[in-house]
């Protein structure tokens, strides 16, 4: 399916549910939600079909309590070598 006829496709579902949401937005919270399950960046990258990684991670918003889980898990790795 096109971009054009997914991106119509889409405005009649949320014209019919009457809710304000962009196709666009689709990207960025399946990306979202990849990263916060913990899928790699560059597999998000292939997904999303970006070029770099860089252009990945404007889409891809790690949550916080992500973030702190996995520095914490870091730190109790390195904890664990240096013993």
């Amino acid at each position: 399916m096109s971009y054009d006829a997914a991106h119509h496709r889409w405005q009649c579902y949320c014209a019919a549910a009457r809710v304000d949401l962009d196709i666009h937005q689709l990207r960025h919270a399946h990306a979202t939600e990849l990263i916060n399950a913990g899928v790699s960046i560059e597999a998000i990258r292939r997904r999303l079909g970006h070029a770099s990684t860089e252009t990945t991670q404007l889409y891809a918003l790690l949550d916080d309590k992500v973030a702190d889980a996995e520095i914490r898990a870091a730190r109790r790795r390195r904890d664990r070598v240096a013993r």
